[in-house]
């Protein structure tokens, strides 16, 4: 088998560690039922199986799982990444020893129900924007050690990614602001003062939840404001005392019920933390066709 990583953004290595580690949290030391009840001799064809719609993501991960309980058995994609499913759709295929099919199926099921969930989530979520300039964005609520797995299933999805970490770039929340103010420092110049010390090429967003916080941001030359927990007609203020002059984020209070009447704010970008923290994950099965292999 052979697993493409371009498109995960990680490399092999990167993707092999994280199937060996859910492979020995799940293993442990060893498979008793399929050891001692699954003659090693058994042959076994098994499909990847949609058992509702929604939007798969994460099939390489699948893969890398197998490739690493056994380099012997037959991996072949059917329904690329980012396909949207409906009930019945054969997503993969594998084939090879059934002791080593049944070793890796819950580790398997587990990354692609996962990430076809938040692929289907985010999916949900861009075409309820559908016809606005908006972006559905991620956040960092992401599983740990999981994070570009989980931020690849958003792509996977059509939405976009918001900062791998925390030195992707500057983005002064809450907290930050509260410790500036507690020590006196005048935001607009401490913005002034990192922007010359900075890479030219490293964005600086801050955050706001009040209207007359904007102007001094402005003033400081943040690229992009963050606006946190204001309603559709304050986000439409917002943008227009903004008027281009950075790029404008609603984040806060976003759900599949009022995303629509943010983006007709007129925000450049919507970030959800649910896509990553709340996916419900996507029924996928394992079908097995036991006997001699059957893979074209």
């Amino acid at each position: 088998m052979v697993t493409t990583t371009e498109a995960l953004g990680m490399t092999l290595g990167q993707l092999q560690r994280i199937a060996a580690a859910a492979l020995e949290e799940d293993l442990g030391w060893g498979d008793l039922t399929s050891d001692y009840f699954i003659p090693p001799e058994l042959t076994a064809t098994a499909n990847f199986v949609s058992r509702k719609p929604g939007v798969v993501a994460g099939l390489a991960v699948a893969a890398a799982v197998y490739e690493a309980v056994d380099p012997t058995l037959r991996f072949q994609i059917l329904t690329p990444d980012g396909t949207t499913l409906q009930p019945g759709t054969v997503l993969a295929r594998i084939s090879g020893r059934a002791q080593s099919i049944l070793r890796g199926e819950r580790v398997a099921l587990n990354f692609l129900q996962r990430l076809s969930g938040t692929a289907s989530l985010t999916a949900r979520y861009v075409d309820a924007v559908g016809g606005t300039k908006a972006k559905i964005v991620d956040t960092r609520k992401t599983t740990p050690g999981l994070r570009d797995l989980e931020k690849y299933a958003v792509r996977a999805g059509g939405g976009f990614n918001h900062r791998r970490n925390l030195s992707d770039g500057v983005m002064l929340k809450d907290n930050h602001l509260t410790a500036l103010a507690t020590h006196g420092l005048s935001l607009k110049e401490a913005l002034l003062q990192a922007r010359t010390r900075l890479p030219h090429l490293v964005k600086i967003e801050v955050e706001v939840d009040r209207l007359d916080q904007i102007e001094e941001i402005l003033e400081g030359k943040a690229d992009v404001i963050l606006l946190d927990n204001m309603t559709p007609q304050e986000l439409g203020e917002a943008v227009r005392l903004i008027n281009g002059r950075a790029i404008t984020e609603a984040s806060g209070g976003v759900n599949l019920e009022s995303v629509r009447a943010i983006a007709e704010s007129g925000v450049d970008l919507i970030s959800v933390g649910a896509l990553t923290h709340s996916a419900p994950a996507l029924d996928i099965g394992l079908d097995f066709i036991f006997g001699p292999p059957n893979i074209a």
